[in-house]
């Protein structure tokens, strides 16, 4: 069978030009029209979503620096004059110090004994096998579907038992065992994503389970870690619930209930002034953590899709 070859067009002599030939454009493809439509109508969600969230943020910060009349006089104005004496009042006569340095040290124990068990917990049962692993796993995962409504009275009895009522670290413990099963759940999917070779390196040159897990697999879970760990934050910054049962002493309140504290202590008559600063005090930390830490944060959520 015989197969003709297509002559090779012959190179242009100089000084001879060469005539172009306009090849017509085809007509426009549906599919960029419709992928143009679909991002137009995806970016309008998102700037409605975002002006949705902003604008009471806004309006929240531009509160705390009014007087009580014009916060019901005109709502919506920019305030006449800087109210900064409603910051003060609300940080040194309602207490929101106490409440502050207790929220930071429930939080913050919480929160690291959250990430170094969770992390443990994770990493065995992504790089183990042994008998009743997804077992183990799956329990995790029953503990996140358990609503906390449903525990309140015997985790009050159990607390209570203990010894750990009305104190900072039963609070801490309840709240590692609240926020661990959502931890595991998602740092043992991330620990699957990590290359076994380089564990595997390091087994070789004799270094031991714990050395390998502490000096080199965590510092490559850092991304994983600083998401989850903003998560728990959120979660933990912002619990109501537990502290309220749990926690009954007035002066190891937190601030959620210093909050409405502040907003009941005076009957009909509010201190609206000073509950508007209280409020965006205990809005900016979690405002300023996923601020700096934004970028890790997606980094974390999507480093298991792009290995």
């Amino acid at each position: 069978m015989k197969t003709t070859e297509t002559p090779a067009p012959l190179p242009a002599e100089p000084g001879i030009p060469v005539a172009k030939v306009d090849v017509p454009a085809g007509p426009p493809r549906k599919e960029k029209k419709q992928g143009t439509a679909l991002n137009v109508f995806s970016h309008g969600i998102l700037v409605i979503w975002a002006i949705m969230v902003v604008l009471p943020l806004l309006w929240a910060v531009m509160t705390s620096f009014k007087d009580d009349s014009s916060i019901f006089g005109s709502p919506w104005s920019l305030p006449d004059t800087l109210h900064f004496d409603n910051w003060s009042r609300a940080w040194t006569e309602a207490n929101m110090s106490d409440y502050f340095l207790n929220t930071i040290l429930v939080v913050g124990g919480s929160l690291i004994g959250t990430l170094v068990l969770g992390s443990m917990a994770a990493y065995v049962l992504a790089r183990f096998d042994f008998p009743g692993n997804r077992f183990i796993y799956f329990l995790f995962i029953g503990g996140m579907s358990f609503p906390i409504m449903l525990a309140l009275v015997p985790l009050f009895y159990v607390v209570n038992n203990m010894g750990l009522l009305n104190t900072i670290h039963g609070l801490i413990l309840v709240y590692i065992a609240y926020s661990l099963p959502f931890t595991v759940f998602f740092l043992t999917a991330f620990f699957r994503t990590l290359p076994t070779s380089v564990a595997e390196a390091a087994f070789v040159d004799g270094a031991s389970h714990t050395r390998t897990f502490f000096q080199i697999m965590l510092p490559m879970a850092k991304p994983g870690l600083i998401s989850v760990g903003i998560f728990n934050f959120l979660g933990q910054w912002n619990q109501y619930m537990l502290p309220t049962v749990l926690n009954t002493d007035p002066d190891k309140r937190v601030l959620t209930q210093g909050l409405v504290q502040l907003a009941v202590s005076q009957g009909y008559k509010g201190d609206w002034s000073g509950l508007f600063a209280g409020l965006v005090m205990a809005m900016l930390p979690v405002l300023a953590a996923y601020i700096i830490f934004q970028r890790q944060v997606v980094q974390g959520l999507t480093a298991g899709a792009l290995k």
